[in-house]
């Protein structure tokens, strides 16, 4: 898999940015770029100069008006990637927590149309905990999955990793635009994708916490939590036909 295939889709990293100015720079030194096309960053109203760096470093920058929130600043991102005719659109955190050196393992399922989104996940990577992940979101990760796993009948061993990789078919089926526009994004669009039936495949990844990786402290988490299980209900209702819920529609009604 480190061989480099002859691409015939266009690769566009995405990055939803916010205050990433002391570590965009070295995310990007990662970022393999013979495997990727384009990198947008989507600048979620940053208090510092990721903006003016990105644009220093070559970046197609977007900048919000006003600040939106993770799950908004995706909805641009994946927006403008398919705007610009992407097929294949990986997010990269650009605060560095991720390792964005392993875009080869995410893009080749893709490039061969063996499924239609690949996640990055700690849990395979087999050291979430020696990487730094705090024992409580370690362990609220795997109740949430077990959960997670249960509702929608598959078996993932992570639903909450950040480093993601979706195909065309994936984002122009899935209406993401109805989504939250916080950190439950991740796990609505997952439901929604397991509702229309998209091909989900994991590889391992590893994480590094550090002071200048974004993190939710545990009042927001709890917060996220809670959100997910209402995501979760909405799902079960939707699918049994006991309540309608517009996210569940496909993009085209």
């Amino acid at each position: 898999m480190d061989e480099k295939p002859k691409r015939a889709k266009k690769v566009i990293v995405v990055m939803p940015a916010y205050n990433a100015v002391k570590t965009l720079e070295q995310t990007l030194d990662d970022i393999p770029r013979d495997w990727v096309d384009e990198i947008i960053l989507v600048d979620d109203r940053s208090r510092d100069d990721t903006v003016d760096l990105a644009k220093k470093l070559g970046l197609r920058v977007f900048v919000h008006d006003k600040n939106r929130g993770y799950g908004g600043n995706q909805k641009t991102c994946y927006t403008e990637a398919l705007k610009l005719g992407g097929e294949i659109m990986i997010m990269v955190h650009p605060d560095h927590q991720y390792d964005p050196r392993v875009i080869p393992q995410l893009v080749m399922p893709l490039l061969y149309d063996e499924c239609d989104a690949v996640f990055g996940s700690r849990m395979l990577g087999g050291r979430p905990l020696e990487g730094g992940m705090p024992k409580w979101k370690y362990l609220a990760n795997i109740f949430l999955t077990a959960l997670e796993n249960a509702t929608f009948y598959m078996y993932l061993t992570e639903y909450h990793s950040g480093l993601r990789a979706y195909s065309r078919r994936y984002l122009e089926t899935v209406n993401f635009m109805k989504n939250s526009d916080n950190f439950v994004f991740d796990s609505e669009i997952i439901a929604q994708g397991v509702l229309h039936r998209m091909r989900i495949r994991e590889i391992p990844i590893e994480t590094r916490y550090f002071p200048a990786a974004s993190q939710i402290g545990l009042g927001r988490s709890v917060i996220y939590g809670l959100s997910i299980l209402k995501t979760l209900v909405k799902f079960k209702l939707h699918k049994k036909r006991l309540a309608k819920f517009e996210m569940f529609n496909g993009r085209d009604g």
